[in-house]
């Protein structure tokens, strides 16, 4: 009874839920839920991500820093 009680909360990629979600280096307002409070980039676990999203976001965020579009570091 507790076992059903218990069950693990799986979250799911919302990137694979809703398919017309695009990422893109331009969208800053949203590559900024992805990092942390010190401008690093967010674990998968944490952001809830399947594993080729999480790289794609990573490699985004990467371009929009490069364009000084979202800080290297939080002062």
């Amino acid at each position: 009874m507790a076992s059903q009680e218990q069950k693990s909360k799986t979250r799911h990629c919302p990137f694979c839920v809703q398919k017309d979600l695009a990422i893109d280096y331009k969208n800053t307002d949203m590559l900024r839920r992805y990092l942390s409070s010190f401008a690093k980039i967010v674990p998968r676990k944490r952001s809830g991500l399947c594993s080729s999203h999480q790289r794609h976001i990573g490699n985004e965020i990467k371009k929009s820093r490069i364009m000084a579009l979202l800080p290297f570091v939080q002062e």
